[in-house]
Parts: C-alpha cells; sequence; structure tokens
C-alpha cells in the first residue's frame, strides 16, 4: 500500500458520549461515583478476606482474585473517560492507545475464565460436597488462578504485538471512549484482516468455552437446588445462585453480542453496551457475589469493632 503524502497518526481523539457542556458535569459525577464504589467495594472485600480467616476457603480466595481484576478493570478506561468530561482531555498517544487496548482485552479474557473457575467451585460444593475438599485444594486454586491470569494475558500477546506493526494514517479521531478492537484498527492503513480474524477466534475461544463451561455448572447448581427442601433453605440459595446467573448472563451477552458476530459498523449503540461490561458489571459483582453475604457482613461487623476498641 501507498504511505506517499500520509501522516503518520502519533495520537488519537477519543470522541466518547455525545454531550453538551451542561451536561458534562452530570456524566463525570455519575461515572466518578460508579468508579469510586467499584474500587472501594472490591477494596474492602481484599481486605477482609485477607483479615478474617474463616474466609480463608477456596471460594473467597477466588472473589478475591475477581476484585482485583475488577478494580484494574475498570481503572484500564474509566478515569480517562472522567478526565474527557472535566478537562476535555480526550488525547490519547499510540503507544497508550495499544497499552489500554492489551490490558482491556487481557483483563476481560482472564474474568472470563476465573467466572468459569467460579463456577466450578461452585458446583463441586453443592453437588459433590464430599469431594469438594479433597479437589479444591490449596495448590488446585493457585494453580487455576494461575492458568486464569497467565491465559488472559498471553492470550492477547499475539493480536498486540500485530497491531504494533500496522501503519496509522489519516484521521486520528477514534469514535468510542476506549481504545476498543473495531475503532482502533478503523484508523489503520495497514492490512488488518488477519488481526481481526486472530481476535475472533480468540474471543470464540475464551468467551464461549468459558461461558459453555459456566452455564453447564449453573445448570447442575440449579437442578440440585431444586432437590433441596423448602424448609432446606432453597429459596435462600436459589436466590444467591440466580443473583450470580444474572450477572454472569449480563456479562457473557455483552461481551458475545461486541465480539463474537460478524463486524458490523460500530453506532451509539456499541458505547452503551461496552458500558455494561466494563463499567457496570464491575460495579454490580462485589454486591452479588460477596457483599450481600451473611459471613463477609460479620467479618466487616467484626473487623469495625474491633478497630473502633
Amino acid at each position: 500500500m501507498d504511505f506517499t503524502n500520509r501522516t503518520e497518526v502519533t495520537e488519537f481523539i477519543l470522541v466518547g458520549f455525545p454531550n453538551t457542556p451542561q451536561l458534562e458535569l452530570l456524566f463525570f459525577f455519575v461515572f466518578a461515583t460508579m468508579y469510586l464504589w467499584t474500587v472501594t467495594a472490591n477494596a474492602v472485600i481484599i481486605l477482609v478476606v485477607r483479615l478474617d480467616r474463616h474466609l480463608h476457603t477456596p471460594m473467597y480466595f477466588f472473589i478475591c482474585n475477581l476484585s482485583v481484576l475488577e478494580i484494574w478493570y475498570t481503572t484500564v478506561t474509566t478515569p480517562k473517560l472522567m478526565a474527557n468530561f472535566l478537562m476535555r482531555s480526550n488525547i490519547i498517544s499510540l503507544y497508550g492507545c495499544i497499552v489500554q487496548f492489551y490490558l482491556f482485552f487481557s483483563l476481560g479474557s482472564t474474568q472470563c475464565l476465573l467466572l468459569a473457575v467460579m463456577a466450578f467451585d461452585r458446583y463441586l460444593a453443592i453437588c459433590n460436597p464430599l469431594r469438594y475438599t479433597a479437589v479444591m485444594t490449596h495448590r488446585t486454586c493457585t494453580w487455576a488462578s494461575f492458568c486464569s491470569w497467565g491465559t488472559g494475558f498471553l492470550a492477547m500477546l499475539v493480536p498486540v504485538v500485530l497491531v504494533l506493526h500496522l501503519s496509522f494514517c489519516g484521521s486520528n479521531i477514534i469514535n468510542h471512549f476506549f481504545c476498543d478492537a473495531d475503532p482502533l484498527l478503523n484508523r489503520s492503513c495497514s492490512e488488518t484482516r488477519l488481526i481481526e480474524l486472530l481476535d475472533f477466534i480468540l474471543a470464540l475461544i475464551i468467551v464461549l468455552s468459558s461461558f459453555m463451561l459456566t452455564m453447564v455448572s449453573y445448570i447442575y447448581i440449579i437442578s440440585t437446588i431444586m432437590k433441596i427442601p423448602l424448609s432446606g433453605g432453597r429459596g435462600k440459595a436459589f436466590s444467591t445462585c440466580s443473583s450470580h446467573l444474572i450477572i454472569v448472563v449480563i456479562f457473557y451477552t455483552t461481551v458475545m453480542f461486541m465480539y463474537i458476530r460478524p463486524r458490523a459498523r460500530f453506532s451509539e449503540m456499541n458505547k452503551v453496551v461496552s458500558v455494561f461490561y466494563s463499567i457496570v458489571t464491575p460495579l454490580l459483582n462485589p454486591f452479588i457475589y460477596t457483599l450481600r453475604n451473611k459471613d463477609v457482613k460479620d467479618a466487616i461487623n467484626k473487623l469495625v469493632r474491633h478497630k473502633t476498641l
């Protein structure tokens, strides 16, 4: 391809959400509140689980992993979005954009794998309780966590290396609030079909496989819960399971809508969908998975009373 008389792009302009100056402060307040709640809630979970030895179980080990991931996952995109609203600082360097691209998709892949591992952990605890302690040892949990994080970050190395070798010229406007795959590749004047195919295959393998494992685990879990007598706590167990399932469905359906489909023209609706899996889900996860849990509430109350005394 001929690049003569084409200016190489060294920075991009993130369009973000269309708004008026009167709405910028409101949008900033909304996203800042969501971000602070997400970071605070997940930090509280990590602190409480670390300090209370009664919570040193496989389930809370994986929840801590998820909390660490959620803090980083929302931090990759939200602070920059807030800066765009407050200071109109919507410029991001080329390499900053590629780093954001790599971290966002690596953390997203890791989240898919962690959700699958957590669902399998609950399947063993509910459906095969006699084998649970023998299978979910500290060594097994550590390896499952390590493999989830390692696979998520290693899987995105090849695509990001290919992106680094692309040439970007012409318009430097990215119609999104972060450096997502399609808007970024649309700004390249190099051939991108290989990267698009690789991204689609990786999304198909990681997202679909983890989604299927998660759903199969929940099907067995719900089937087992339905056999519990009503007087035996079936309602409470089913309520907790259904809450988890709602979050899983929201996360996976929005991710699959964005990345496991034929390439389509990017629209404002895509930005709204992106908000759900990149900002809303990290906000809801701590409350659905942990903070409504009686054991965690008791641990927080005990910690607060201890610090007060």
